[in-house]
C-alpha cells in the first residue's frame, strides 16, 4: 500500500473511531508500526491530526487565531454560550475565560442581570459595558495576541487573589482518552489558575471541539463540574464522557440547577 493511499485509510479511520492506534492498525495493514509513526509525523504536521502516545486523535480545528475563530462554528457556540449563560446566578461572581465561545456569552447574558464578571480577556470585558449592573474585574498581564487574553506572571499573580462562584473556561479539545486540551503552554497554565479559583468549572465546548484534542493538557475531566455542548448525546464522545461520569450539558438536557 503506498503512503498516499495508506494516509486515506487513517484519515478515514480516525474520522470514523476518533482515535488511531499505532499497533492495531500496524497489524491490520500488515506493516511496521514505524511506518504508521511516520505517517502520523506527516500527518501531524499538516495538521490533520494530534499524536499521542501510541497513536493519533483528531486535531483540533479551533487552534487558529482569534479572527480565524470568529468564523468559526458560530451558531454552535451560540447555542453553548446560552447554555452557559443561565448558570450565571445573580449575585455571583463568574470568571469569564477569553476567545469566541466567551464572547458569546456575553452577548447572551439577561440586560438586567447584577453580578461580577472577572475576566483575562479585554474583549471580553468591553463586551459588558454595557450591561448597567454587571461590574467587571479585568485580570491585567502580557497580552497573548493570539487569543486576545492576558497571561505571564502579572497575570497569574493577579488571578490568585480571586474568589469565584463559577469559571466558564474555554478549551480547543474535549476528548475522553487526551483530557480538556489547548494549543499553548501559558494559556494552558493560565486555564488551570482560574479554575483554581472557581468553586465549579464548566467547560464551553462547541461540536468542532468535541472528540478534538491539542497539544497542552489544561485540565483532567474529574475536576471540573462539566460539560456543556451543542453535540447530540448519541455522539460517540458523549457517550464515552458520560459512561466515565462526566456531566455532559448538551441539546434538550434539562437545565443544569444549583
Amino acid at each position: 500500500m503506498l503512503a498516499a493511499q495508506r494516509r486515506e485509510v487513517l484519515l478515514a479511520r480516525l474520522r470514523s473511531d476518533g482515535r488511531l492506534v499505532a499497533k492495531e492498525l500496524a497489524l491490520e495493514l500488515g506493516i511496521s508500526e514505524d511506518s504508521i509513526r511516520r505517517d502520523l509525523r506527516d500527518m501531524a504536521a499538516a495538521g490533520l491530526c494530534q499524536r499521542v502516545y501510541g497513536g493519533a486523535l483528531p486535531a483540533s480545528p479551533a487552534v487558529g487565531d482569534y479572527a480565524a475563530r470568529t468564523t468559526i462554528s458560530v451558531t454552535s457556540k451560540e447555542s453553548v454560550a446560552t447554555r452557559a449563560a443561565g448558570l450565571i446566578r445573580p449575585g455571583s461572581t463568574v470568571i469569564v475565560d477569553g476567545g469566541t465561545t466567551a464572547l458569546a456569552v456575553t452577548k447572551a447574558l439577561a440586560p438586567d442581570l447584577r453580578a461580577t464578571v472577572v475576566t483575562h480577556s479585554p474583549i471580553v470585558a468591553s463586551a459588558l459595558v454595557d450591561h448597567a449592573q454587571v461590574e467587571v474585574v479585568i485580570i491585567g498581564g502580557r497580552l497573548f495576541k493570539h487569543s486576545a487574553v492576558t497571561c505571564g506572571a502579572a497575570a497569574a499573580e493577579a488571578a490568585e487573589r480571586v474568589h469565584a462562584d463559577l469559571f466558564l473556561m474555554g478549551v480547543t479539545g474535549v476528548h475522553p482518552d487526551a483530557g480538556l486540551t489547548t494549543g499553548d503552554a501559558d494559556e494552558a497554565a493560565m486555564k488551570r489558575i482560574l479554575a483554581s479559583r472557581a468553586a465549579d468549572t464548566y467547560v464551553l465546548a462547541s461540536a468542532e471541539k468535541i472528540g478534538a484534542a491539542s497539544r497542552f493538557t489544561v485540565l483532567p475531566l474529574d475536576e471540573i463540574a462539566g460539560i456543556i455542548t451543542d453535540s447530540a448525546g448519541t455522539n460517540p464522545t458523549v457517550r464515552r464522557l458520560r459512561e466515565r461520569g462526566i456531566p455532559v450539558l448538551g441539546p434538550g438536557d434539562a437545565e443544569i440547577l444549583d
